[in-house]
């Protein structure tokens, strides 16, 4: 999986945004993996701002029950790993309640 810088990101982001330009064509200016991986890019960024687009640059260690936790969660109630994978990064308070909620109901 290609990684792209935070400046990168926000620059296309920005761009797709303010511009005229569609998803297609910067996709092929930028040389970007997919649609959907822009579609990522500002569907993050009108929901979290610029700090969505940043990578984690510190590595977050969950136990192994938290883990199980969050997939039981993301089953039941069909949260898509992004969304839990950018509140996670962001030490969201929706990612704190995530968890709290995945502890109170068991299978």
């Amino acid at each position: 999986m290609a990684k792209y810088s935070d400046v990168f990101k926000l620059m296309v982001v920005r761009e797709y945004l303010d511009g005229p330009l569609g998803l297609t064509f910067l996709v092929r200016k930028y040389d970007i993996k997919s649609h959907s991986q822009l579609s990522n890019w500002v569907n993050v960024y009108q929901k979290y701002g610029a700090k969505g687009l940043s990578r984690k640059k510190k590595s977050e260690i969950y136990s192994v029950q938290f883990k199980l936790d969050v997939l039981s969660f993301m089953k039941r109630t069909g949260v898509s790993q992004t969304s839990v994978g950018t509140c996670a990064q962001n030490n969201n308070e929706q990612f704190t309640q995530l968890y709290k909620n995945a502890k109170k109901i068991r299978y």
